[in-house]
């Protein structure tokens, strides 16, 4: 029986076999003459260093197949033609993805693990969410039991010493100042992953103190400080708002990168629950080591990620997108201050304002479906973990797909939807009110329809102005500079005849002021050196 039982958890052990995504690959990387005369550990090390991706592949899988029941593929991709099927009343669309496709519950986390982000799992009691956090613990190569005692559970009365350290009593008695008094932090601090466990029941005060930590790597005590470590981040909570025994803090909400939900369970697979009783399997008890990663391969990963290419049409789609949602025109009567922030800082009423927003098209105007717009933090987590999604993918570059997919989780929490926008009273749109992932991934395929409409590919004005501008003014003469002054303000006489004022529109303007402003200030200079 026992041999039985072995076999069976060696099958658990079983690390998917390589490749796990085969496709073919062009070698970018250019031959230099070193290069014959590199020895063979070199050689050794860049092919594993060049298989991480595979490896991270690997751990993908190994969960989904093993650890974690998550039979599900959220985030879909197609090399063709998917098959679809249309269920029951409310007419449910279902795809059969023709590319390998992917669990939201599991990949995401990994890839928070290799982009080194902060994410935040949410879902009801039971969902798993503690236990996959702590998964990521254990590939990052900690011991169980580390990552057990490490976990940071919330609860009414934490305080900032039970989350950080204590002084020594001892020094506390014979300090004459603070600075002398030494604290003896808490052992997570130095961790490379992060768990929080119920972070909505930590008390407001010690959220701050947690809000230092998280987002500038350092715990302060009594004068004393403690630099951490950059960390890859596991927050988790039981629903979507954030509520809890205390409200979250929005500071410490908008440092979240990426929110993921804990999926619900299939009961089509209680079987495989009863095989874990059976053999008594513990997935955080067997991981194979072939996909535990040392400090070394997750600083490497982690560089491999930011290294991606992001193609220049696809940053376009994602300025696009972008540009759509601050503006803000009942705000101000100058343009820079049309924001929903100013509205915001305001003590006017943000639905009284929104109704003054009238005679533009409110279903083509993309903005008033959010109450506001995206901050810098989270752009740039957009684009880090499109790339991050391409290189698990084992691509060299980003694709439309990989934006479209991961988009919807990184906004989860930071644009808050509009929801008296008369884009949600459509038919068939009452579901987008519920439902933010798929809101948002709506939202953008709307900005990449409304970008391929207006050619903005093959006809942006302010592209010429900018490639332009990006030669330099070096030896550009005065007449040179009187001659693009004047095509600024042409065509933003050409853009003052348009009948009504877009998001996307405002930020073009402000981007041709920003490029006649500095070609003024030239001039100027041209004047004064003669």
């Amino acid at each position: 029986m026992s041999n039985i039982i072995n076999k069976s958890l060696g099958f658990f052990k079983r690390v998917p076999e390589s490749p796990t995504n085969p496709q073919k690959y062009q070698n970018t990387e250019k031959f230099e003459i070193e290069d014959l005369f590199e020895d063979d550990s070199l050689s050794n090390e860049k092919a594993k260093v060049a298989a991480l991706d595979e490896k991270l592949r690997q751990a993908y899988f190994w969960i989904t197949n093993t650890a974690i029941i998550s039979p599900y593929y959220d985030i879909e991709y197609n090399d063709g033609d998917a098959k679809k099927f249309v269920f029951g009343d409310s007419k449910v669309q279902v795809n059969l993805p023709s590319d390998q496709s992917y669990s939201s519950f599991v990949l995401l986390p990994l890839l928070n693990l290799a982009a080194k982000g902060k994410c935040l799992i949410v879902g009801g009691p039971g969902r798993g969410k503690t236990a996959t956090a702590v998964l990521m613990g254990l590939l990052a190569g900690y011991d169980k039991t580390d990552v057990m005692r490490a976990i940071q559970h919330g609860q009414p009365q934490m305080t900032i010493s039970d989350l950080l350290g204590h002084p020594l009593p001892a020094d506390m008695v014979k300090a004459e100042k603070t600075s002398d008094i030494r604290i003896a932090w808490r052992k997570w601090l130095e961790m490379r992953v992060k768990i929080i466990d119920e972070y909505n029941r930590i008390p407001t005060r010690t959220q701050s103190a947690l809000l230092t930590v998280l987002a500038d790597n350092y715990a302060e005590i009594f004068d004393q400080v403690y630099e951490c470590p950059d960390a890859a981040w596991y927050l988790t909570a039981n629903d979507d708002a954030g509520g809890g025994t205390y409200q979250v803090i929005e500071a410490l909400k908008d440092r979240i990168d990426i929110v993921i939900r804990a999926l619900h369970f299939n009961t089509r697979f209680i079987d495989d629950l009863l095989k874990r009783i059976e053999l008594n399997f513990k997935p955080e008890s067997i991981i194979p080591e072939e996909i535990i990663f040392s400090e070394e391969e997750l600083a490497t990963m982690n560089k491999e990620i930011r290294n991606i290419q992001m193609p220049s049409a696809l940053r376009k789609r994602i300025e696009f997108f972008c540009r759509q949602f601050e503006f803000f025109e009942p705000a101000s009567n100058r343009l820079e201050y049309m924001t929903k922030d100013t509205a915001k800082l305001s003590v006017m009423d943000m639905q009284s304002l929104f109704r003054k927003e009238t005679g533009k098209d409110p279903i083509k105007d993309l903005g008033s479906q959010a109450k506001n717009g995206l901050s810098v933090r989270k752009i740039m987590t957009l684009l880090m973990f499109s790339k991050a999604m391409a290189y698990f993918r084992g691509n060299k570059q980003v694709d439309l797909e990989d934006i479209r997919q991961i988009l919807p989780f990184v906004l989860h929490d930071s644009l808050a939807p509009h929801l008296e926008s008369p884009f949600f009273d459509q038919s068939g749109n009452e579901v987008f009110r519920v439902d933010r992932i798929v809101w948002l991934r709506k939202l953008f395929d709307l900005s990449c329809d409304d970008f391929v409409g207006q050619d903005l590919d093959n006809s942006d004005p302010v592209d010429a102005f900018e490639e332009e501008f990006r030669k330099g003014l070096e030896n550009v003469s005065a007449r040179e500079v009187d001659k693009r002054l004047l095509n600024v303000e042409k065509q933003l006489q050409q853009w003052s005849e348009e009948k009504k004022l877009y998001g996307y529109r405002a930020d073009d303007i402000l981007k041709l002021k920003y490029l006649h402003q500095r070609y003024s200030n030239y001039k100027r200079w041209l004047q004064w050196k003669k």
